[in-house]
């Protein structure tokens, strides 16, 4: 067994991928679809549904990869927390997370809390978490280095 893919649901997908393409440095892995029909609706249990599909590979990576949709129909949420039950955020190791976070920033997501070192006194680990432009959190990890 294998993880396939991890799905994200947009407001707006090709928004979104274009920032993931752009600032988290994925690459588009398949052309965009729309997903409709009965077979789809069947599957997912919801009636008439029609999603806006794009398939993402992330940097370095077959699988798994980012599939982002965009439903017609959609139930609004606040944006997730960090300590929410559920899936949690998607993490990236960067070369440097404060080029990253400007990125993130101007690309309309938002840094959550500070840069933080968990690394040891030889080996700096920073991490920090952020915002995508839709809200979903995302994890940095700058590769470590010795001191």
């Amino acid at each position: 067994m294998r993880l396939a893919h991890i799905n994200l649901v947009a407001r707006n997908a090709d928004a979104l991928a274009a920032f993931y393409v752009s600032v988290m440095k994925c690459h588009i892995f398949r052309e965009p679809k729309t997903l409709s029909g009965e077979i789809v609706s069947k599957g997912n249990g919801l009636p008439n549904s029609e999603i806006r599909s794009i398939w993402l590979r992330f940097p370095g990576l077959e699988h798994p990869f980012l599939e982002i949709h965009e439903h017609s129909v959609t139930h609004h949420r606040n944006h997730p927390r960090v300590n929410e039950p559920g899936y949690g955020h998607l993490a990236f190791q960067v070369e440097d997370i404060n080029s990253t976070l400007s990125s993130i920033i101007e690309a309309g997501g938002c840094q959550i809390g500070q840069i933080t070192d968990f690394g040891t006194p030889e080996t700096v680990y920073l991490i920090a978490y952020a915002r995508d432009p839709e809200g979903n959190v995302l994890e940095l990890e700058q590769t470590p280095y010795v001191r």
